[in-house]
């Protein structure tokens, strides 16, 4: 690794001592320093893409750097893949975005609401931990690769793919053409797959390992992700016809919203299988009197911490300061959010919109109300 250092060997002040700094000293230095550089990089992640906006592709092609050397949590997998599909890496950002802000939609309830923590490891250290957390945060990343490539193909963005291929469902009827200008589903899976698992396929672990294990754990939540993607896909059609009467339809492949994406992982997570290694080497389930988890499933090998306090060591932020329902007696009730910490009531103002009316034609105009309420806060 280049880190643009060199040592000079005349002799050199510490800022705390006089002790002069030899050249064996300065190697010793500068191998300390690039083992930490190496930790570093180790941290990062391509979701980095998702906090770190890119600009047009157009912006790179003058520049002392090209784009993808700029690219921070890239693997050298995905480094190769970014050259090749530079076009590619805005909406791979967007996909990681997207995944994050539904992760957060669906934990915000949860002790732990998937909380971003800074640009390059953007979940912290809660992501060493095997967890439930975990698989759905892999799973929903590269479910929203798929979204995203997917969605940009349909739309003309990218230069190597274009409209959905995908064959005439079978059961359409004959009259209804199988056309327009559908989600480029099995380009988006198929680049989602390429791009998010390079990091994972360019590792080299012991067979019957924990980092093997962990290995195969990523690349199995991924794959569950893109599968729910690809199950939640249906055909859209529209209608043509004098005064709309649908005497002919136009269908077309189109990628389910999102949310409904969000939901069926969130359900997967709840339902998620604990596993293990055999002695082959393969992922098994602990219980055996469960049903073993198929490729749409979620899996995990660590159980969750508990979330309720800071600690640093499992990335943990805690609950304190955190909104709690007094009223509920769910995750987001003051008993379980708080860990029986007990909470503070404090008044709160909010403005909500108020008195809407719809005016003749075509909008709606409300008002601005402000009112008082009772918020509850983890001590």
């Amino acid at each position: 690794m280049n880190l643009g250092l060199r040592c000079v060997c005349r002799p050199l002040c510490w800022p705390f001592g006089s002790a002069a700094l030899d050249s064996r000293h300065c190697v010793f230095a500068l191998t300390i320093l690039t083992l930490l550089m190496q930790v570093v990089v180790e941290a990062n992640s391509w979701w980095s893409l998702a906090m770190n906006p890119l600009l047009i592709p157009e912006a790179y092609i003058i520049g002392a750097q090209p784009l993808c050397s700029q690219l921070v949590g890239l693997s050298q997998g995905q480094k190769k893949l970014c050259q090749l599909y530079q076009d590619h890496m805005q909406y791979i950002g967007e996909g990681a975005k997207t995944g994050i802000r539904e992760c957060q939609y669906q934990f915000r309830h949860r002790r732990w609401n998937c909380s971003t923590v800074d640009n390059s490891s953007v979940f912290g250290r809660v992501m060493h931990i095997a967890s439930r957390e975990t698989a759905f945060t892999y799973a929903i990343s590269a479910a929203g690769v798929v979204n995203a490539v997917s969605r940009a193909c349909r739309e003309g963005e990218l230069s190597s793919c274009g409209c959905s291929r995908a064959a005439r469902p079978k059961d359409l009827p004959r009259d209804w053409l199988w056309g327009g200008c559908g989600d480029n589903l099995l380009y988006g899976y198929r680049f989602s797959k390429e791009f998010v698992d390079a990091r994972e396929r360019e590792k080299s672990y012991t067979k019957g390992s924990d980092e093997s294990a962990r290995q195969l754990m990523n690349v199995h939540n991924n794959e569950a992700g893109r599968r729910t993607v690809s199950d939640l896909a249906h055909v859209s059609c529209k209608c043509h016809g004098v005064s709309g009467s649908c005497s002919l339809k136009t269908c077309w492949l189109q990628l389910a919203d999102f949310r409904k994406v969000g939901d069926a992982l969130k359900e997967k997570y709840d339902s998620a299988a604990a596993m293990k290694l055999n002695a082959r080497g393969k992922l098994v389930q602990r219980n055996s009197k469960f049903n073993a988890p198929t490729s749409n499933d979620l899996v995990y090998l660590e159980s969750s911490p508990d979330y309720c306090l800071m600690n640093q060591s499992t990335g943990s932020l805690g609950t304190v300061g955190r909104l709690c329902n007094k009223t509920s007696e769910g995750m987001d009730g003051c008993e379980l959010m708080c860990c029986g910490r007990g909470y503070d009531q404090y008044k709160a103002q909010i403005v909500e919109r108020c008195h809407c009316k719809f005016h003749w034609c075509c909008y709606v105009k409300c008002k601005r109300c402000t009112k008082i309420v009772d918020q509850f806060v983890c001590k």
